[in-house]
């Protein structure tokens, strides 16, 4: 069967090819012979209950220059596609909450890839909350006397931004840190947005796990290691990738977190372990695809796709 599938995400123009999840699962929609389409979200339009938009057909060549040819826009019906990944990235804002509001008027005849309605209930440093027993403990407030108490009670913190993405925004502060007060009030100011308080986890230093899930089952895993001095381990930020396992506590934790993923159309997830920790839930739009092949690992843009031939088949 020839899918029709469309790639809702960033200017493919501005991507680094090497390092793109989105790239790779179209690279691999593309080897199964579907038709394959791409737009930005501001093209897309919902009128009297029709949501269309500009697709540009699309095609692409695993190398990093001239990886990619696409045709003239053309007004298409998204109800028309088989499959709509949803693939910009963060930040989570209105904008991206209000793409998901759209895209949810089309679930009931296309596959959208991650569920809308799932994607808007789970900000990734909002969802773990559902499981306290895997998070480290966390606080999600902007009552400065809770941040207070909860840093005299852990002594070292992170402080970080509730919708932030790719390590932005996030700091530790120890103890005897001389600058908490000011970033409360530097968090305070820039958003009206609650602050997520964590204790901080020396495991960092041994690595920022990312554990890719597909259909809720854990499949792979990424190690990300901080540079000397730096708390984040996020790539975007220096984190170096190196190779990893998926250990028994990895599959735990995928093992508590599963069922719900699934059942809610969350096909492609990533979640951040640190130590035995869970952190973060990412179900926008997870990476790490290609570092992982290129580590060796399993190819988890063909895992992906064998998952949503399965759930169209349903």
């Amino acid at each position: 069967m020839v899918l029709k599938v469309a790639i809702q995400m960033d200017p493919i123009e501005s991507i680094d090819v090497g390092g793109d999840s989105t790239f790779a699962l179209g690279l691999e929609a593309q080897k199964r012979g579907f038709e394959l389409y791409y737009y930005l979200p501001e093209a897309m339009s919902l009128r009297d209950g029709e949501v269309t938009a500009r697709l540009r057909s699309l095609a692409l060549k695993d190398k990093s220059e001239d990886y990619f040819s696409a045709g003239p826009e053309e007004l298409h019906n998204l109800k028309d596609m088989d499959v709509v990944l949803m693939r910009q990235d963060p930040p989570f804002d209105m904008a991206y909450i209000s793409a998901t509001h759209m895209l949810e008027q089309i679930c009931d005849e296309t596959l959208v890839v991650n569920n809308p309605v799932a994607v808007r209930n789970g900000p990734e440093k909002i969802l773990p909350v559902l499981f306290p027993t895997l998070q480290p403990p966390t606080l999600l407030t902007r009552d400065l006397k809770a941040l207070e108490d909860f840093r005299k009670e852990f002594g070292d913190i992170i402080l970080k931004p509730v919708y932030g993405n790719g390590g932005a925004g996030v700091f530790r502060v120890t103890q005897q840190d001389e600058n908490f007060s000011a970033l409360v009030e530097m968090f305070m100011v820039s958003s009206r947005e609650p602050i997520v308080a964590q204790q901080y986890l020396p495991d960092v230093r041994q690595g920022d796990k990312r554990v890719i899930l597909v259909e809720g089952e854990a499949v792979a895993s990424l190690n990300r290691i901080p540079q000397p001095g730096e708390a984040r381990a996020n790539v975007h930020v220096g984190g170096r990738p190196v190779a990893s396992e998926l250990s028994e506590r990895d599959i735990e934790i995928a093992d508590t977190i599963g069922s719900y993923l699934r059942d809610n159309g969350i096909i492609f997830a990533g979640i951040d372990v640190i130590g035995d920790y869970l952190t973060e839930i990412n179900v926008t739009s997870p990476t790490c695809i290609r570092e992982i092949a290129d580590f060796g690992g399993p190819d988890v843009a063909k895992l992906i796709w064998d998952a949503i031939e399965v759930r169209l088949k349903r």
